[in-house]
C-alpha cells in the first residue's frame, strides 16, 4: 500500500506529523507532497527536522496568491506527482487551498480521498475555509471524524456512515507529541526568554487575524478597550504582521503597545508558542486551531467570533464565544482570573477530541479498507437499483447493524428523543427513530 499526503501551511504540518510518523513506523510506503502554500523561514525544512518528521518528497512552491491562481498551480502540480507516484489514497486535512487541491486531482484520477478533520461546519459560506471543507467532503471516500457532532454533520449531507470514522482529532496527539518535543528544547525564541515566561503570573496568550476583526474598525477597537483594562493579566501578544499593519493604520498599535501589562512580540515558532499556551491562564483568539489546542492542554479560552466550526468545545464547557463585546470580554476573563471553581471547570472540560489516538484509528481503517478491496475506485459494473428512503420508530430490542442486515437497509440518522446520535453498529434502537434506505 502506498498513501500520499498532501499538505501546505503550518496547522496542516502540525496535525499531519502524528500521522505520518504512524505511517512510518508501519513501514507503509508514503509520498509526502507540500505545496508550499507558505513560504516563510517557518515553513522551511527545518520545521519538518524540528517535528521529527521527514521533509516532504516534493514541494510545488506555489507561495501566495489569489485563491483561483494558487489553486490552480497546486493542482497542475499535485496532478504530475499522482499521476507518477499512483498512490493507493491521498490524504488531506483540513480546509486550505492544499485540501481542495488535493481532493480535486485525486478524486479526478480515480484515487481515493481520505480527509482528516473531516465534517466540520460553520454554515458561513463567506468563509473560503467552510468553501474548501465541503467540496473536499464531496470528493472523499474515507472520512477521518473528530467527533460525533461532526460526524452527524456528513450524515445530515447523506454520506454513507459506512465510510465516516469517529477518530478523535490529530491535534490531541499532536499538541502530546510536540510540547515533549518542545520541553526538550526549551523556549528559543529571546524575546519569551527576555519576558522570563517561566516565572510569569496570569499570562494570556492572544492572537488575532481573522479580517472580521482587524479589518473592521469598530470591532478591533472594542477589543483593545477590553485588553486595556485586564490589568491583572500579563498579555502575550505575537502579534500577525498584517494585523500590525491595520493596527497602525487605525491609529491603534501604539496605544495598545504602551500598555504596561501587553507585552507585544513578533510571530513566535510553533514549538515556542505550544509552550506559551500551556503556561497560560487564560487564551483569547480568533484562531479555530487554538480553540482545539487550549482544550487539549486544558486552558480555558475566549473565542473572539460569533460562530465556530469547533462547537464542541462551547459544549462541553471549555470555550465560550465573546465576539468583539467588550464587556463579555471583561466580564468571563475576570472571572476565569477570580473565580476559581469557574476556572477549574472550565480546565477540567472533557476533551471532546479523543485521548490522542487518533492517528492510530485513521490508519487502522485505512489499512482495513485497503485490505478489503474498498479504496479501488472503478465505473459501476452493475446496473443501478433503486431504494426508498424511509423514517421509523424501532419498537423492538435490535441493533443497528442486525436492523440493517434484516430490512437490507442502510441507517442514516438516529433520534433517540432527545439528540441525534451516530449509528454504530452496536447501538441498541429500542424507542429511537431512524431513517433509512431500503433497497
Amino acid at each position: 500500500m502506498k498513501i500520499g499526503v498532501v499538505l501546505g501551511t503550518r496547522p496542516e504540518i502540525i496535525k499531519m506529523a502524528p500521522i505520518v510518523d504512524e505511517i512510518i513506523k508501519r513501514g507503509i510506503d508514503l509520498t509526502f507532497i507540500h505545496t508550499g502554500q507558505h513560504y516563510d523561514k517557518e515553513m522551511s525544512d527545518n520545521f519538518f527536522r524540528d517535528l521529527e518528521i521527514p521533509v516532504p518528497d516534493y514541494n510545488i512552491n506555489v507561495g501566495s496568491g489569489y485563491h483561483g491562481k494558487q489553486t490552480a498551480l497546486m493542482m497542475r502540480g499535485i496532478e504530475e506527482i499522482l499521476m507518477d507516484e499512483k498512490p493507493d489514497i491521498v490524504l488531506v486535512q483540513g480546509d486550505t487551498n492544499a485540501v481542495l487541491a488535493g481532493a480535486l486531482v485525486a478524486s479526478k484520477l480515480h484515487i481515493a480521498v481520505g480527509h482528516v478533520e473531516a465534517g466540520l461546519r460553520s454554515f458561513d459560506m463567506t468563509m473560503p475555509e467552510e468553501v474548501n471543507r465541503r467540496i473536499c467532503d464531496v470528493t472523499s471516500t474515507m472520512y477521518f471524524i473528530p467527533t460525533e457532532q461532526s460526524a452527524i454533520n456528513l450524515l445530515a449531507d447523506g454520506y454513507s456512515r459506512k465510510n465516516l470514522f469517529i477518530t478523535g482529532n490529530t491535534v490531541v496527539d499532536a499538541c502530546f507529541r510536540h510540547l515533549e518535543i518542545a520541553k526538550k528544547r526549551g523556549f528559543e525564541e529571546e524575546s519569551l526568554a527576555d519576558l522570563d515566561i517561566d516565572n510569569m503570573d496570569n499570562i494570556l496568550t492572544l492572537t488575532m487575524h481573522r479580517a472580521e476583526n482587524v479589518d473592521i474598525k469598530s470591532r478591533v477597537t472594542n477589543i483593545i478597550n477590553a485588553l486595556n483594562e485586564l490589568t491583572d493579566m500579563n498579555i502575550i501578544f505575537p502579534i500577525h504582521p498584517r494585523t500590525k499593519k491595520t493596527l497602525q493604520d487605525f491609529g491603534l498599535f501604539d496605544e495598545l503597545n504602551n500598555l504596561n501589562h501587553v507585552h507585544i512580540i513578533k510571530p513566535i515558532g510553533y514549538l515556542d508558542f505550544l509552550q506559551l499556551i500551556s503556561k497560560s491562564t487564560l487564551i483569547l483568539t480568533d484562531s479555530g486551531g487554538l480553540q482545539e489546542e487550549a482544550i487539549t492542554l486544558d486552558i480555558p479560552v475566549l473565542t473572539l467570533r460569533y460562530n465556530t466550526e469547533r462547537p464542541e468545545t462551547v459544549a462541553v464547557g471549555g470555550n465560550i464565544l465573546v465576539g468583539s463585546d467588550k464587556e463579555v470580554i471583561l466580564k468571563n476573563a475576570n472571572r476565569i482570573l477570580n473565580d476559581k471553581e469557574f476556572a477549574d471547570k472550565m480546565k477540567n472540560a472533557k476533551n471532546p477530541y479523543g485521548q490522542g489516538d487518533a492517528a492510530i484509528k485513521t490508519v487502522d481503517a485505512i489499512q482495513d479498507f485497503y485490505d478489503n478491496g474498498l479504496l479501488d475506485i472503478k465505473a459501476p459494473e452493475d446496473i443501478m437499483y433503486s431504494f426508498e428512503r424511509k423514517m421509523d420508530l424501532v419498537n423492538e430490542d435490535i441493533s443497528v447493524k442486525d436492523f440493517e442486515e434484516k430490512n437490507n437497509s442502510l441507517i442514516h440518522m438516529v433520534y433517540d428523543g432527545q439528540k441525534m446520535r451516530f449509528p454504530v453498529d452496536d447501538l441498541k434502537l429500542k424507542g429511537m427513530f431512524v431513517i433509512f434506505d431500503e433497497y
